[in-house]
């Protein structure tokens, strides 16, 4: 199987026009930001070719095309602080943010970068928490005096 980084080169080319040239600019930045960033192909289904995935502790975000539109969808967006504005769409959600890149749109590569390392250390954060309550280990059952 291939690799997911030759996925998403592959959709680059195949895109061939301000799409994919804005697809592997925002797939730079991300790099730039976290250098540890894992890239992955999700959601390949008969009638989709998949989604590029970027994720360091869990999904930081998707870099979708569309017809008009390149979408960057955060995992975890609603929980991050978003001071420059970038986050456009998906803002009624509870979990999830978007920002809609347009043909034309100029990239705020400085505070795109900062909500890349913002998604990331909120990713740490949730990894390192325990599953669940902790429990007390139950006391040994003891046996009934002289009965076995």
């Amino acid at each position: 199987m291939e690799p997911a980084s030759a996925f998403i080169d592959e959709k680059v080319k195949e895109l061939g026009d301000w799409r994919g040239k804005t697809l592997a600019k925002v797939r730079t930045i991300i790099h730039e930001a976290d250098p540890e960033i894992v890239e992955e192909w999700k959601w390949a289904k008969p009638k989709s070719p998949g989604t590029p995935v970027f994720s360091h502790g869990g999904i930081v975000c998707t870099g979708e095309t569309y017809k008009n539109v390149v979408k960057m969808t955060f995992a975890k967006g609603a929980a991050l602080k978003d001071p420059s504005g970038l986050f456009n769409s998906s803002l009624e959600g509870n979990v999830r943010r978007a920002i809609d890149i347009h043909e034309g749109d100029e990239i705020n590569e400085a505070a795109l970068k900062d909500l890349i390392r913002a998604a990331v250390v909120l990713n740490l954060k949730g990894t390192s928490k325990p599953k669940g309550k902790l429990r007390r280990k139950s006391p040994p059952i003891r046996q009934a005096q002289g009965k076995l």
